[in-house]
């Protein structure tokens, strides 16, 4: 993509009204403001992303999944124009974010659904919240725990390499190198973590660019990988969820299937093959598929 250049990008409200009949709306939570985008009618969907992207993420599966589902796609804490304190970055507290979230909105139980970082927050909230959590949706990422600690710091052969966990942990440094030019960090992560490169395409990586693109952007959004410590202490914490939980796995299916396991009750465990990390962007209609016939299934 090279280095972001003066290139007019639809605001989230243009964005939302491109899907149908979405609507972009800010609510206020724990101190801060929270944009999402609603659309839909039925059961309440929240859906969470990861990074480096945002609520947009999920544009492909939304208008099919708003024909069953009242769905609601989340700019979390430090994403997008929600916004970006100093602090408050453990997924148990983003899950506070949003669990205060559905109880303003008056939503009762929902659906909760997270990818990547998203997969976190969604997991501490079912964990936290179970008055508030009818199921859980984990794609593609495992909640962290120790086993983080033993990924390789330098690239090994046969081995994940995830580089930018320890690049995103330094304090004050990405914001002054990548500040401007977060264009070439997106894309790495999308041509390295997918099969099908065009997937996510210049649109959408745009789209991502000017969220993350701002120091204040990197700074918050690394705050997400800065917790990681805390987060393991605080997952061990957690009881087994007892909702029925959905685990989604392209390339880091083996890691979702060596780990719900031992956090659940009631699981299912879903593959999509010739998929990478991006399963939202890269296989939307098997996505849409997989999610509809789970909550189906548990509603029998």
């Amino acid at each position: 993509m090279n280095e972001i250049k003066n290139v007019q990008i639809p605001n989230d409200k243009e964005l939302a009204v491109s899907l149908g009949s979405f609507k972009s709306k800010e609510i206020q939570v724990n101190g801060i403001t929270l944009h999402f985008v609603e659309g839909g009618q039925g059961e309440p969907l929240v859906l969470l992303p990861g990074w480096p992207e945002t609520w947009w993420s999920y544009h492909k599966i939304m208008p099919e999944l708003a024909k069953h589902f009242f769905v609601i796609s989340l700019d979390i804490r430090g994403m997008g124009i929600s916004s970006k304190p100093e602090a408050g970055y453990r997924k148990k507290e983003m899950a506070s974010d949003v669990a205060e979230m559905v109880r303003k909105l008056n939503l009762g139980k929902i659906h909760i659904a997270g990818h990547d970082i998203g997969a976190g927050i969604a997991y501490s909230f079912a964990a936290l919240y179970p008055e508030l959590t009818a199921s859980l949706i984990i794609m593609d990422t495992p909640p962290v725990d120790e086993s983080i600690y033993k990924l390789p710091m330098l690239p090994v052969p046969g081995m994940f390499y995830p580089w930018w966990l320890a690049f995103n942990q330094v304090s004050e440094l990405p914001e002054k190198i990548l500040e401007g030019r977060i264009s070439f960090v997106l894309d790495a992560i999308f041509d390295g973590l997918s099969i099908k490169h065009d997937a996510v395409n210049a649109f959408d990586r745009s789209v991502y660019a000017k969220s993350y693109n701002t120091a204040s952007g990197i700074r918050a959004s690394n705050g997400w990988y800065k917790a990681f410590a805390a987060d393991i202490e605080d997952n061990k914490q957690f009881k087994k969820i007892e909702v029925p939980v959905l685990g989604i796995g392209g390339s880091g299916y083996q890691m979702i299937k060596d780990t719900l396991p031992t956090l659940t009750t009631h699981l299912k465990l879903c593959e999509i093959e010739k998929c990478g990390h991006f399963l939202q962007s890269e296989k939307p209609n098997e996505l849409i598929d997989i999610i509809k016939t789970f909550l189906v299934e548990i509603k029998k």
